[in-house]
């Protein structure tokens, strides 16, 4: 066979290859629009969030010394607002801190406890809105809790409670998150699921390049 007859049969490759290059262009361009147009007339919706706890919207930020006004146990005045830069779990009870209240304070120190190197990342709160005096068994097995002392009408303004639900019953069911930028964005529902609880804290401290 001469070399003239074996041209056409070489030069189709090239041909091929270069058809299959534009149709690949083509493709890519295309995408996004049949992407969008899927989306619309499918009515396509994102799954829906896994998250554990309740988002609070709009978030709510701690409110200046005048409107949370906090103290120690010892009576010195403290100011929320200056835990910014790390999470935080709250939690509210009465000083004298029944069964329920103890659950929730030992949930907090094991989640805390459990981010392992992340440690330094959370603080812990529990709000005492009553003036009964806190058992020193309690105190001594919570070491590293912020105890303050706080006016009920306060933390009710404050904290993001679910309709129907108000007073120091209300405000008891729950543990809340601070972010470290001091907004109160995520609230845990009654009798928390330790394992869901701890999920969550863990994908925001994965997520989050503060605190």
């Amino acid at each position: 066979m001469s070399d003239a007859s074996a041209r056409p049969a070489h030069s189709a490759a090239p041909r091929k290859r270069s058809l299959l290059s534009l149709y690949a262009v083509m493709l890519i361009c295309a995408a996004p629009v049949v992407a969008a147009a899927l989306v619309y007339f499918l009515d396509w919706r994102p799954a829906a969030a896994t998250n554990y706890g309740d988002l609070v919207q709009p978030q709510r930020p701690v409110p200046p010394p005048a409107e949370l006004q906090l103290t120690t146990l010892e009576g010195d005045p403290f100011d929320l607002r200056s835990l910014a830069g790390r999470w935080l779990l709250v939690s509210v009870d009465s000083g004298a801190c029944g069964d329920e209240c103890a659950k929730k304070l030992f949930i907090m120190r094991q989640t805390h406890a459990s981010t392992g190197k992340e440690i330094h990342r959370i603080e812990r709160v529990w709000l005492i809105a009553d003036d009964e005096p806190v058992p020193t068994i309690v105190i001594r097995a919570y070491e590293g809790m912020h105890f303050l002392r706080a006016r009920r009408d306060q933390l009710e303004r404050f904290l993001a409670l679910p309709p129907g639900e108000d007073g120091l019953d209300g405000l008891a069911r729950h543990i809340w998150l601070i972010d470290p930028r001091n907004n109160q964005m995520m609230r845990f529902p009654e009798n928390p699921d330790p394992l869901q609880l701890r999920k969550d804290i863990g994908k925001l401290l994965q997520a989050s390049r503060i605190g």
